[in-house]
């Protein structure tokens, strides 16, 4: 069996209540690796087409990496994946914390869960032994209380993953939390843990993973942490906002390396983007239609946000640590600084200024296990069809801290209208009519990120064109820059230094080939089990090739990983073909694909053709003018 994977995957029936192991095959591990790759693998063939996601046939699985549980730097990421509740098709949910190398130390790279529990069940696994427990007594708690209980019953070494009310009230946009509720949070894979009646996930166990060269993992840990930042964070708070306006107010566009990212990120995490989005347009105003004039980015300002942190907090393996407790107001005493995405969503999308509300929301949706992004943007859709007369019953108001709140809740325990809104903006768009469509963002049934593809169509091509919809962590042309791709990958393009803005908004071949190397690297990550944020560094100067070689045993260059990366792509886009999701079918509101241009902002008059792009990135992924892969599935 090959290096850097345990050679284990475990399968629970919580319907008959059994556990089974079965070995992986090495032939898998060297056309698909592990994580991703290996959770796509097993769901490709083994859930039905047709099955519904909420249904006994759907499979739900958590998958570690190759990185994972082995000290790799930045190897401290998991997946949950499954058929989406809100696509229908392939999702995946991506998170840190402290539960990525339990999987590994429990003897699995993999555990998967089928059928339908009569009962709510919590699985237990320690050093490779599996049970069910009854978990009747945890159903309705919230994330943090139900990690802490059952931490208090196995001990303080066990790692939970675990969904809230959200999860048990099968909200579409339900996620699943680790670590005090950080969330897996995107396909609305909460609601499939939830239909199973399966409560929670306990891992345990010391045991270790063989890797084929230590000293060279050694090696790149080193390369890796002497590039961290020293000391105190030498970016002053008041630069982000020129910052932000000027790269929305230049006609050029600019390659960044991703080494400055990181001293800010280290600081602040992604709060150092609040401010920076806003002015720079690319986070969304007033549920995508507003401007920049109508939201003022000291409102959400690191300023603001910094005294509030406590404590700064890693990730396993993380040498830059990004997280932060802050302390709150309210009924919660502290919470998780909460992510750019969370305060765009509640604020600046919503016209909310009120900053203790954000925090409060961020922590009562970690607690609930359900996806912020999208909770986001279901009340903004919800405000605006109330406003057309569309929708009765909806608390929120732009800027209504309190409504919106009672919104949020009122979705989580499904009453009122919160029972509709919880099946998300798709769905609920559907049912209300043809005339709350302008009000509805989504792709494919996923609600769009908080980044606007008019100012950069990548995020565009990608949230159409992905096997996931709607989701900005799969590439973009500014992180395509950081990953520097080309010192080290034959067929993935070097981007300029500088380039005229308008350069991203071209049908070119350079766009489709940056967007499908990047897409095929993300796929590499997630079958690693690495941090996005930690790919910053670039490829080159952290070894991600070497490290997987090192770990595995293999001898395989980059492009041989990449065009693994290519085939794991094909496996989800199959995925959906197999389960009718035609890829041309996939729609975003014209608002945000290009064909309609913004009336004010920095993306003030721009538009471009998003099918065209599409098609062209079709063709550069190896898939043909339909969007299915010209190769079989692996």
């Amino acid at each position: 069996m090959a290096m850097g994977v345990m050679g284990k995957m475990l399968f629970v029936d919580v319907g008959e209540g059994t556990v089974r192991a079965e070995e992986i095959p090495e032939a898998w591990v060297r056309t698909v690796l592990s994580g991703l790759g290996l959770g796509v693998k097993v769901l490709y063939e083994r859930i039905p087409a047709g099955a519904d996601p909420l249904g006994p046939e759907n499979v739900l699985g958590f998958v570690g990496g190759v990185l994972t549980g082995i000290g790799a730097m930045f190897g401290g990421r998991f997946l949950v994946v499954g058929k989406s509740p809100l696509t229908g098709g392939w999702g995946d949910a991506n998170c840190g914390g402290d539960f990525a190398p339990a999987l590994k130390g429990s003897g699995y790279d993999a555990i998967f869960f089928e059928g339908i529990a009569a009962e709510p069940v919590y699985l237990h696994v320690e050093d490779g032994q599996a049970q069910l427990h009854p978990a009747t007594d945890l159903w309705g708690k919230d994330t943090v209380e139900t990690e802490q209980l059952l931490k208090a019953r196995h001990g303080a070494r066990a790692r939970v993953a675990c969904i809230g009310p959200a999860g048990e009230n099968l909200v579409r946009i339900a996620g699943i939390a680790n670590d005090r509720g950080r969330l897996a949070a995107r396909s609305g894979l909460g609601a499939v843990m939830g239909s199973k009646k399966l409560k929670a996930v306990v891992l345990q166990g010391r045991q270790r993973t063989a890797v084929a060269d230590r000293e060279a993992l050694k090696h790149w840990n080193k390369a890796v942490a002497d590039l961290m930042p020293k000391g105190k964070n030498s970016m002053p708070t008041w630069a982000l906002l020129p910052a932000g306006k000027l790269m929305g107010g230049l006609p050029f566009g600019f390659r960044i390396d991703g080494l400055t990212s990181l001293a800010p990120f280290s600081a602040w995490g992604t709060a150092s983007g609040n401010e920076v989005a806003i002015a720079s347009g690319d986070a969304p105003i007033r549920n995508w239609r507003g401007d920049p004039s109508m939201y003022p980015p000291s409102a959400v300002s690191v300023k603001k946000i910094a005294p509030t942190q406590k404590k700064k907090y890693h990730c396993v393996s993380c040498p830059l640590g990004c997280g932060s407790i802050t302390s709150m107001q309210g009924e919660y005493a502290e919470t998780h600084r909460p992510e750019y995405e969370t305060v765009t969503a509640f604020g600046a999308n919503l016209l909310n200024e009120d900053l203790d509300s954000l925090y409060h929301l961020n922590e009562y949706c970690n607690r609930m296990g359900i996806d912020t992004i999208s909770t986001g943007a279901v009340v903004a859709f919800a405000i605006d069809c109330r406003r057309a007369g569309l929708l009765e019953g909806v608390p929120a108001d732009w800027g209504d801290a309190q409504g919106i709140i009672r919104t949020v809740e009122a979705m989580v325990e499904r009453e009122g209208v919160g029972d509709l809104l919880a099946e998300g903006v798709r769905i609920a768009s559907e049912t209300i009519g043809p005339e709350s469509r302008m009000y509805a963002f989504h792709a494919g049934g996923q609600e769009l990120p908080m980044h606007d593809p008019r100012m950069d169509p990548a995020y565009g091509v990608l949230y159409l064109s992905d096997p996931t919809p709607g989701r900005h962590t799969i590439t973009n042309t500014l992180e395509y820059a950081m990953f520097r791709l080309w010192t080290k990958v034959r067929d993935a393009p070097e981007p300029p230094g500088v380039y005229p803005k308008a350069d991203k908004y071209q049908d070119s071949e350079f766009n489709a080939r940056m967007n499908a190397a990047g897409a095929r690297f993300k796929a590499l990550l997630d079958c690693a089990g690495l941090c996005l944020f930690g790919a910053h560094v670039g490829v080159d100067r952290m070894g991600f090739f070497e490290m997987l070689n090192a770990a595995l045993g293999f001898e395989l260059s980059p492009d041989d990983y990449m065009q693994i990366g290519g085939s794991v792509q094909d496996l989800r886009q199959w995925f959906n073909i197999k389960h009718g999701i035609h890829p041309g079918s996939v729609e975003m509101n014209a608002l945000v694909d290009g064909s309609i241009p913004a009336e004010k902002g920095p993306a003030k008059g721009l538009t471009f053709d998003l099918l065209a792009m599409r098609r062209r990135y079709w063709d550069a992924m190896g898939w043909d003018e339909y969007g299915q892969p010209r190769r079989d599935p692996v």
